[in-house]
């Protein structure tokens, strides 16, 4: 068996390290553009911020490490540039010598993963503005902040990047800019707005429903008026899957143009797989193609990849789309369907939103915001969304799990979760969503 894996970051090598733990006797070859691999994308602003370390510790596993302990072949800067689905051979170009040259597979797992949506305004390509998706674009960031020392900066999308560069830009002064009527789109807009709320309490610069009409040395100039000051702008406007090359070789495409895959991660070729940020999954929920680019759904869907090329029964179950992010001591997580999306997605929700103590007072326990959501008339769960100080992490798995095996909400107040002061109340902020929203369902 000889398989080409295309992209080695999350998805590529848990495809790769999972084809070789089943068939050990497998050539296993992995193709990557870029100069790094395996590395955690999540994990980058923190290294802007001075948190993580040096560059070195973002990437832990080498091309050595992967040939020693899995007997795979990664080759980095190398660019697959056509793949010849007739006769199952992929054209590969090194990016340090030009050579062109060809390799044949028997089975080809495409991790290309997704590219910055960009912003498409003059400007927009200047040396001040950066965008964050690998491991250059974070030393590019922290360099030209070593250097230049930038006094002002705008950040364009409020998503879970956003605001974790937000947090990381320690001594500028940052204004966040947003083309949606509120900060993280993936919260209802009250929830969004106890989370911009205590943000602009701690003097964050905040605009939303604002356009952005072009970029210059001057600064950004919004709904071609107002300029704000910016000697450096970050664009974290969300990602597209990057399948150009899928694309051209006939590959399926559906929802924003990630791969379509069925629940083994095959494409329309029953010889290709693709896995990652460039291939659409599908809700738990609704069962409907969903894209979610998150690290977490790249190892899964990577991981399947590799088991199912090599004749594994693995199978996808189905995203949530969970999330979690941290921004100046607040946590903001959510998991399935917020309010609006599950009623333009056709259901009749009904949500409650709460507000209660994460742990004992005694214990120095803060409020936490809840929103739980479910169907009126089966009071099936469909979604939550926490905003915290603490705990929210452990709350937000916590319906995670219970959203996934189909639990209705006057399951959440029976469940027997852990209790001690330290670290919750006798009755869990996840009991009291559920009381209240089994109330409103009532």
């Amino acid at each position: 068996m000889k398989i080409i894996v295309i992209g080695a970051v999350a998805a590529g090598t848990s495809a790769a390290a999972k084809a070789s733990r089943n068939d050990p006797g497998a050539r296993i070859t992995v193709y990557e553009k870029g100069e790094e691999i395996s590395y955690a994308g999540c994990i980058l602003p923190y290294y802007v911020g001075g948190i993580a370390g040096e560059l070195s510790s973002l990437t832990p596993r080498d091309s050595a490490f992967f040939k020693r302990r899995y007997g795979v072949d990664v080759l980095t800067r190398h660019a697959v540039t056509a793949i010849d689905r007739e006769n199952r051979r992929v054209k590969v170009r090194s990016l340090d010598t030009g050579k062109v040259f060809e390799d044949s597979y028997d089975r080809l797992i495409i991790a290309t993963g997704a590219k910055p949506a960009g912003l498409s305004v003059a400007g927009s390509d200047a040396e001040h503005v950066f965008s964050l998706r690998n491991v250059r674009d974070a030393a590019a960031i922290k360099d030209f902040i070593d250097k230049r020392k930038p006094k002002t900066a705008v950040i364009i999308g409020s998503g879970p990047m956003g605001l974790e560069m937000l947090e990381n830009l320690k001594g500028i002064d940052v204004c966040v800019v947003e083309s949606a009527g509120h900060i993280v789109p993936a919260l209802d807009a009250d929830m969004a707005e106890f989370l911009e709320g205590s943000l602009r309490d701690r003097g964050v610069k905040i605009l939303t429903s604002r356009r952005v009409d072009r970029i210059s040395e001057a600064g950004v100039t919004l709904d071609g008026a107002q300029v704000l000051d910016a000697e450096m702008v970050l664009i974290t406007a969300g990602v597209v899957p990057d399948t150009g090359l899928a694309a051209a070789a006939g590959i399926e495409t559906g929802i924003k143009g990630a791969i379509k895959v069925d629940g083994s991660m095959r494409t329309n070729d029953e010889y290709i797989y693709a896995c990652g940020d460039c291939a659409e999954t599908f809700s738990a929920i609704t069962g409907r193609p969903a894209y979610f680019p998150l690290g977490s759904t790249a190892n899964k869907t990577g991981r399947i990849a590799g088991d199912a090329a090599t004749g594994g029964d693995l199978r996808y179950r189905g995203s949530l789309g969970t999330g979690i992010f941290k921004v100046f001591g607040l946590t903001a997580g959510y998991t399935g369907l917020n309010e609006r999306d599950a009623r333009e997605q056709g259901f009749d929700a009904v949500s409650a939103r709460i507000s209660a103590e994460d742990k004992s007072a005694v214990f120095g326990g803060r409020p936490m915001e809840i929103k739980a959501v479910a169907q009126r008339k089966t009071g099936r769960l469909l979604g939550a969304q926490i905003i915290g100080y603490g705990g929210v992490d452990k709350r937000i798995d916590v319906f995670a799990a219970m959203i996934t095996f189909g639990a209705k909400a006057q399951d959440l107040e029976n469940l027997d979760l852990c209790y001690s002061p330290p670290y919750s109340t006798a009755r869990d902020p996840v009991h009291i969503a559920g009381m209240v929203l089994s109330d409103a369902l009532r």
